[in-house]
């Protein structure tokens, strides 16, 4: 019989005894932080504190029985900590029940007293403890040396049960979240919500997803960004605005992407991109101090420093010191025959695709935190134009260790001006670029009743939260990923390979 089968019937063998393996409640009154925080430090080898009683409860993550006793290590969502139970503590009865139908993967509840072993292991000595929630998939033994990621994606419940860093990671990555919300709330900015239902994509240039409504039988998109109707929030009164929300665009899966993403957009009246460059470095710089408490930080072997100032370069200068092409001199030929020696291809022959493909060739060479300035205005249909040079504008993006992190504009806000780059954006459009935006006439109209002068910024949360994880992929800091399904059948030749396993 295996192991998964036992425990059905030990459930069965319960109930007929009177005994609930589905508890309704535990009163715990300490996490295993708190024990540590509270007890470590006071505590000696060997040393009891009888009078310290207390109830504590987590997951049987292991079990050493010795006779009359035994240790385990109970795991809850901040860390583990060491149990002994020793049967003239429990009692007979008590013991007994532990022996027989507690195993390795329950969630246990203790009454007991910390302690440390003449090894020095900070302990809980129990005095009472119940079943609380019965598990009936055993942990795999291997979890630890399995190489297919895409399971551990796709069941991150075991991932996280079995790996702490797992859990580690993702409460980092919610612990990031919280100190955005509270350093744009103590700003003043006031979070909002904007739809995730769109009928005109826009905001970004990415390949939508596409739905129907059918109630109106039209084609709707999932935003691609928030940008559009946060500035429209702008227009009507509102000055500090911004929205923690999932973006989606229908693109490819990588260590850099996944379709399903998270990022904070705010915009502030009054303000430019300088502004928005100051709040960025500042921001960022409270989150590392807050998550390491310093702010330097180690990402892939590289010591990442979030002290403001941050590096400020111009794209332009960046591009023609390490390529030695100037990409606002050069005409559309000289950058696709520039392209094509150094082996690139573009889908699509327009400056837009001409000018990212080259600026791909040199992203990888910025490692500290840099904003990189003045982006050509075929890349920022959203932008205003710097006043010194119109080919340009004031947009930038900080790269960190190759990496895009935020992206920045002062917001364009005359209209005719916007419409124009909107109908460029239909011209690449009906070239085949699926990811050019749509003529948004309401925008328009939005931007001609009055948008005062606006910075603008994006910051990718989840890229945010690899860097001050250490976490080389994008999937491993998103707690589910979007992994290719498996059919039912096969759903159900892993569940019975898993139990011939165990």
């Amino acid at each position: 019989m295996d192991l998964r089968n036992i425990r059905i019937h030990q459930i069965k063998e319960m109930r007929e005894k009177g005994y609930n393996p589905y508890k309704y409640n535990f009163q715990k009154n300490y996490t295993s932080q708190q024990i540590k925080e509270l007890f470590d430090s006071k505590i000696e080898a060997g040393q009891q504190l009888p009078d310290q009683v207390f109830n504590f409860a987590g997951r049987l993550m292991n079990l050493r029985k010795h006779g009359k006793s035994a240790f385990t290590d109970l795991k809850d969502e901040f860390g583990r900590i060491q149990i002994y139970i020793r049967l003239d503590l429990v009692g007979q009865e008590s013991y007994d029940f532990f022996k027989e139908y507690i195993d390795i993967g329950d969630w246990v509840g203790i009454k007991g007293y910390p302690f440390k072993t003449r090894t020095g292991e900070l302990t809980l000595l129990a005095l009472e403890i119940k079943l609380l929630s019965k598990a009936l998939r055993p942990l795999p033994e291997k979890w630890h040396g399995l190489k297919d990621k895409e399971v551990r994606y796709r069941q991150r419940y075991v991932d996280m049960i079995a790996n702490d860093d797992t859990i580690k990671t993702l409460r980092t990555r919610f612990l990031v979240i919280k100190y955005i919300r509270e350093y744009l709330n103590d700003k003043g900015f006031l979070e909002v919500e904007t739809p995730v239902l769109q009928s005109i994509m826009g905001g970004a240039n990415a390949r939508p997803f596409i739905t129907h409504l059918n109630v109106y039988d039209i084609d709707m998109y999932l935003r691609i960004a928030t940008e559009l109707h946060l500035k429209r929030l702008v227009v009507g009164g509102m000055e500090k605005v911004y929205e923690i929300g999932k973006i989606f665009r229908n693109e490819g899966v990588s260590n850099k992407h996944n379709p399903e993403f998270t990022t904070i957009e705010l915009y502030q009246a009054f303000a430019d991109y300088n502004n928005m460059m100051e709040l960025t470095e500042d921001l960022l710089y409270n989150i590392a101090k807050k998550v390491h408490n310093k702010a330097k930080v180690i990402y892939q072997g590289e010591e990442i420093d979030f002290t403001p100032p941050f590096k400020r370069i111009k794209m332009r200068e960046f591009i023609q010191e390490n390529l030695g092409i100037d990409i606002v001199e050069a005409s559309d030929q000289e950058l696709k025959d520039f392209l094509k020696d150094k082996g690139e291809e573009v889908e699509i022959e327009d400056r837009y695709h001409y000018l990212d493909k080259v600026w791909d060739l040199v992203e990888d060479k910025i490692v500290q935190p840099t904003f990189v300035m003045d982006y050509p205005i075929e890349l920022s249909p959203l932008a205003k134009r710097k006043k010194d040079d119109p080919r340009l504008t004031e947009r930038f993006e900080l790269i960190i260790k190759g990496n895009e992190i935020a992206n920045a504009f002062s917001e364009l806000n005359d209209p005719q001006d916007q419409f124009e780059r909107f109908k460029k954006q239909m011209e690449l459009k009906e070239l085949g670029d699926e990811e050019a935006q749509m003529m948004d006439l309401d925008f328009i109209r939005a931007l001609e009743y009055g948008l005062p002068p606006t910075g603008g910024l994006g910051i990718g949360i989840d890229r945010v939260c690899m860097l001050l994880t250490d976490t080389p992929t994008i999937r491993d800091i998103i707690p589910f990923p979007i992994v290719k399904p498996v059919s039912f059948e096969d759903e159900e030749a892993m569940l019975k390979e898993e139990e011939t396993n165990e």
